[in-house]
C-alpha cells in the first residue's frame, strides 16, 4: 500500500449542494443530484496542489503528461498555477507538455480494457496493442478498431527525450477509481527510465474495486459516487460544466450508451 497523500477528504454522508445555489446550464437541469465540488474550491485546492508539486519536483526540467479527455480542465488550470511561481519566484524550471488519451469506460462502470490513443509525440502508438505488467487488459486503439499485438516500446515518442534529458515526468490525471488504469500507463512511461515520475490526479475515489494505488499528489478522496463536470463525463456528456457534480439516475438513462 502506497503512502498516503495528503487531500481534503469528503465524506461518504457529505449531503453536497444544493443546484439551485450554483450557475448550472439548463440541458442539464434535471441530469444531476446535486453539486459536490463547487468550482472555486477546486480552483484553491489546485492552487496548492501547484506549490507542492513545485516543492517536491522543481529542482530540473518537468514533462507534464496530460491524461485525455477527462484531465484536461485540472491540467490547464494546475499547470496555470505552476507558471505563475515560476514567474513570481527568484528560481524557475522549463515545462513541457505531452497528451495521452485513456479510456476504460462505459456509462458509470470500467469495462475491463483500456484504450490508449496517443496525441503529437506518440503519434506511433496508433494501432497497437498494450499487455500490462500486472496482468489488467490494455489496448491502443485506432479510431474505429483496436488492432494488432503488444509490442514492448510504447510511448516510443517520449523515450529519447526523457532518457537524453533525464527528465521529471508528471502525469496530470482527473480521477483515481481502481487505479488500474494509472498503474498500466506508469509502467509503460518507467520503461523509458525517465529521473523521476509522480502522479496528480484532482480525485481519488474510495472504493472495493481499488487496487490500492494511490497518486503522489490528490485534490480530494470522494467516496464512491460516479461524478462528473469539470471535464469528467458520461459517455462525453457533462464535461462543460464548471463544478463536480453527482449524475442523478435520469441523467444516466438519458445518455446511456
Amino acid at each position: 500500500m502506497a503512502t498516503r497523500s495528503p487531500s481534503v477528504v469528503i465524506s461518504d454522508d457529505e449531503p453536497g449542494y444544493d443546484l439551485d445555489l450554483f450557475c448550472i446550464p439548463n440541458h442539464y437541469a434535471e441530469d444531476l443530484e446535486k453539486v459536490f465540488i463547487p468550482h472555486g474550491l477546486i480552483m484553491d485546492r489546485t492552487e496548492r496542489l501547484a506549490r507542492d508539486v513545485m516543492k517536491e519536483m522543481g529542482g530540473h526540467h518537468i514533462v507534464a503528461l496530460c491524461v485525455l479527455k477527462g484531465g484536461y480542465k485540472f491540467f490547464a488550470d494546475l499547470l496555470d498555477y505552476i507558471k505563475a511561481l515560476n514567474r513570481n519566484s527568484d528560481r524557475s524550471i522549463p515545462m513541457t507538455v505531452d497528451f495521452i488519451r485513456l479510456k476504460s469506460y462505459c456509462n458509470d462502470q470500467s469495462t475491463g480494457d483500456i484504450k490508449v490513443i496517443g496525441g503529437d509525440d506518440l503519434s506511433t502508438l496508433t494501432g497497437k496493442t498494450i499487455i500490462p505488467s500486472h496482468g489488467a487488459n490494455c489496448c491502443i486503439s485506432e479510431p474505429k478498431s483496436l488492432m494488432g499485438k503488444c509490442p514492448s516500446d510504447v510511448l516510443a515518442g517520449l523515450e529519447e527525450m526523457l532518457r537524453k534529458n533525464h527528465m521529471n515526468v508528471l502525469i496530470v490525471e482527473d480521477i483515481i477509481d481502481t487505479g488500474k488504469t494509472m498503474q498500466t500507463l506508469l509502467s509503460l512511461v518507467k520503461q523509458h527510465n525517465p529521473k523521476m515520475v509522480k502522479v496528480a490526479s484532482l480525485l481519488v475515489k474510495r472504493t472495493p474495486r481499488s487496487v490500492g494505488y494511490r497518486p503522489d499528489f490528490v485534490g480530494f478522496e470522494i467516496p464512491d459516487k460516479f461524478v462528473v463536470g469539470y471535464a469528467l463525463d458520461y459517455n462525453e456528456y457533462f464535461r462543460d460544466l464548471n463544478h463536480v457534480c453527482v449524475i442523478s439516475e435520469t441523467g444516466k438513462a438519458k445518455y446511456k450508451a
